[in-house]
């Protein structure tokens, strides 16, 4: 399989990526698997995936575990080492591409006090609804990866799983 045919399985198309590589060979070894797993284990189980009600939660508290992707992702890549190339080519742009602009853009608001303010708090929660659709994406194509049960359809979402 292709890259190209294997993203658009997972209906992504907010990553950019270099047209040679959508065209390079598929083929996840098991340290993919591993790390694959170990990030979609995340993924479910954090708020980037889990809905947060509007009358519940702490926009502080979500943008720090958005955040915390960062550091789960360099390790699991750390501890793998060389051997999951595969998993870093998705988990790499996962987190400059989508992770990272939502966190920058929020680090600094919320460094500057945003969520003292309602109507910032109100932007966060839209925009984090929006980062988790893409996110879900991700970890179903992440699970699909770890070749794993589809944990994402244990609960109910907004928009309908694959």
């Amino acid at each position: 399989m292709k890259w190209r045919n294997w993203l658009k399985q997972w209906d992504i198309n907010s990553i950019k990526l270099n047209l040679k590589f959508l065209e390079m060979d598929f083929s996840p070894k098991e340290a993919d698997k591993d790390a694959a797993w170990e990030l979609y284990v995340e993924l479910l189980t954090r708020i980037s995936t889990q809905d947060l009600h509007k009358e519940h939660g702490d926009e502080e508290a979500a943008l720090k575990s958005i955040h915390s992707f960062f550091e789960i992702t360099r390790e699991i890549l750390k501890t793998n080492k060389r051997d999951c190339q595969e998993f870093a080519k998705i988990a790499i742009p996962m987190l400059n591409q989508v992770i990272r602009p939502f966190t920058a853009k929020w680090h600094k608001l919320s460094s500057s006090g945003a969520f003292q303010d309602v109507q910032y708090c109100h932007e966060f929660r839209s925009e984090l609804t929006d980062l988790q659709k893409e996110l879900r994406k991700l970890t179903r194509m992440i699970g699909a990866m770890s070749e794993v049960e589809d944990f994402t359809v244990l609960e109910a979402y907004e928009e309908e799983p694959h």
